[in-house]
């Protein structure tokens, strides 16, 4: 009996920790954060939604980089494709380019110090962001930067979805074929990108470039009228909670995880309640743990309020997208869930060219076509291994 107080105490005080760890934790990230109004620029702008093409495309601009390649991922991989843009990344610093490599402590964990170390002997500036450090440790576990940003001589962007390793390029038996949605832009955006990257490689390194004007070349306009929106664990909500509100007759939300917030669950069904359409794409198959579970209950009272929802079933669907009535697009690397509301760095694009955007419905209507609808009668038929998931996934739903 002694024992069992005793274990009870120590479970008890584990949960005070973690509980007082990760609320003070917050308050620091988010301490001094306004809300961005990001200016709005001119770009061209490509869209990727296969991993073979992006790269083949990518790994091409990467090898034609004059002056120097920002790269910064949450994931990378050590496997074959990694070892690839590893070594274009090398040979670029030996020819003189210069190359810093931004990538996030847990997401890219396969790479280890013998990697690194052999990145800076060929002159690559290499660094973890959101390091694990005290004095609130379980916060900055969880902490993530989950940007996948890369700008080519202030000239070439790219932000999305997709991360470096064998899944993304199908090379995964359980989640092949990848499908995401990646923009490469050249043209005034590439500007916001970089002074993010800077902004991030200064927080880490104290190293702060952001002045010098050799990473902001003059760059012309493009066609497509657009918006980069950086965010730190901060005013994510806010920014999707006005695009909800501004909805007329339709919103679509694609996202691998569906994990909204209690307000972002009530503007959408408000924004039903008053005649707007709501359609959402989800994966059939999913990545993580109790990811799907801590989905259900969001998703049975849109259904009720008549969402439509749909799983995807040509693989994985990994893209970050919201689309509010045919007029505004969200490409990004924010899903729609609590970790990139609440805690993550992310970078979300918001496009406002009719033409783009009717090109990013031609690939949806693709996708929904490759997906089956999910009913509310299916995620209510009994299922006792389904509710005890969901039961647990309810306990982990702020980190997922």
């Amino acid at each position: 009996m002694k024992i069992f107080i005793v274990l009870a105490l120590i479970f008890l005080l584990l949960i005070l920790w973690l509980s007082f760890d990760f609320s003070f934790g917050r308050k620091r990230q988010i301490k001094g954060l306004k809300p961005l109004n990001s200016p709005l620029r001119e770009s061209h702008m490509d869209m990727f939604t296969k991993g073979p093409e992006l790269f083949e495309e990518y790994f091409s601009e990467l090898q034609k980089a004059k002056h120097h390649i920002h790269i910064q991922f949450y994931i990378v991989k050590d496997d074959k494709i990694s070892q690839k843009f590893f070594s274009i990344l090398k040979a670029k610093a030996v020819e003189g380019i210069e190359v810093r490599l931004l990538l996030d402590r847990m997401g890219s964990f396969p790479i280890k110090k013998k990697l690194r170390n052999e990145l800076k002997s060929h002159g690559i500036e290499f660094s973890f962001s959101n390091k694990i450090k005290l004095p609130f440790l379980f916060y900055s576990l969880q902490a993530r930067n989950h940007r996948k940003v890369t700008v080519i001589d202030g000239k070439v962007g790219y932000v999305g979805g997709f991360n470096i390793g064998k899944e993304y390029v199908n090379q995964d038996k359980k989640l092949n074929p990848w499908r995401d949605y990646h923009l490469k832009i050249t043209g005034e955006g590439v500007a916001d990108l970089q002074r993010e990257f800077l902004s991030d490689w200064a927080y880490e390194l104290g190293n702060d470039l952001l002045a010098n004007m050799d990473y902001f070349p003059l760059l012309a306009k493009g066609k497509v009228q657009h918006k980069l929106v950086p965010s730190k664990g901060a005013y994510l909500e806010e920014t999707f909670s006005a695009l909800i509100h501004q909805a007329k007759s339709s919103i679509f939300i694609g996202t691998p995880y569906f994990i909204p917030s209690p307000q972002l669950v009530n503007d959408l069904s408000k924004a039903m309640n008053r005649g707007v359409t709501l359609t959402i794409l989800v994966p059939k198959i999913t990545d993580h743990l109790l990811v799907k579970e801590a989905s259900y209950p969001y998703l049975r009272k849109l259904l009720k309020n008549g969402a439509h929802v749909y799983e995807f079933l040509n693989g994985f669907y990994h893209a970050k997208t919201m689309i509010i009535d045919d007029e505004i697009c969200d490409i990004g690397t924010a899903n729609f869930d609590r970790r990139s509301l609440f805690i993550n760095y992310e970078m979300n694009c918001y496009i406002f060219d009719h033409s783009f955007i009717k090109e990013v419905l031609d690939v949806i209507q693709l996708d929904l076509q490759n997906s089956m609808p999910l009913t509310l009668e299916a995620l209510n038929k009994p299922d006792p291994q389904r509710t005890v998931k969901e039961w647990i996934a309810r306990w982990f739903v702020p980190l997922l």
